[in-house]
């Protein structure tokens, strides 16, 4: 292990430059992890994901999708893709929806969104299980400036969403209701976390697409 790698092995922001930054990027073992950049600092979210974590990022991206089925809604979900304005900001969102017409500008290729050319998602979203107060503090303001729609946290521990509308060069104010997925409230949303936590998908599913088709 280099100084440099010793240097950033953690789970917590730490200042570095933005060459620090794409120069741990490059090793190997930073290839299957998060990493994010704001304000001079970079972390790499090294804790593993558990079932918790990966049920309800499961579950919350089949009932966005169920919504856009039953309401006609265009969107396209890209999971855990990364956002990046060079020298100044990344993020890597557990889910992200273009939604709409702007689906025609989801970017496409192998390598990591270059926010200098591509447009931002209208929705990012971060599955908080133990990452909840940073999720709200620090990630809520990156994602501010990257330039999303909304931003929504779901914290696994009380099934709960807590939604953000992001309003240019003002910060975010909290929603109850989407305003990127007009008519879905966030309550019918967290229900359905409640029963995934006693059922299957496919029977919570199924519950959701019947509210909200009628």
């Amino acid at each position: 292990m280099n100084q440099l790698q010793a240097k950033f092995i953690t789970d917590s922001w730490v200042t570095a430059t933005w060459d620090e930054y794409i120069e741990i990027l490059k090793q190997q073992q930073y290839k299957q992890v998060k990493c994010y950049y704001y304000n001079g600092q970079l972390k790499i979210e090294m804790a593993a994901v558990g079932p918790d974590h990966a049920d309800d990022n499961g579950i919350i991206v089949i009932l966005i999708n169920l919504f856009g089925m039953a309401k006609g809604i265009k969107m396209r979900l890209l999971v855990n893709c990364s956002y990046r304005k060079t020298d100044v900001r990344e993020a890597q969102p557990d889910a992200s929806y273009y939604i709409g017409e702007r689906v025609q500008s989801t970017p496409r290729g192998s390598s990591v969104v270059n926010l200098d050319s591509a447009v931002a998602p209208d929705l990012a979203i971060e599955i908080a299980d133990s990452s909840l107060l940073d999720d709200l503090g620090t990630k809520r303001m990156l994602y501010e400036e990257l330039g999303v729609s909304e931003y929504w946290v779901v914290d696994v521990q009380k099934a709960q969403i807590i939604a953000f509308k992001i309003i240019a060069n003002r910060g975010s104010e909290r929603l109850t209701e989407s305003e990127v997925l007009p008519g879905l409230k966030f309550a019918l949303m967290e229900e359905g976390l409640r029963r995934s936590r006693q059922t299957d998908h496919t029977e919570v599913g199924s519950w959701f697409f019947d509210e909200v088709r009628q």
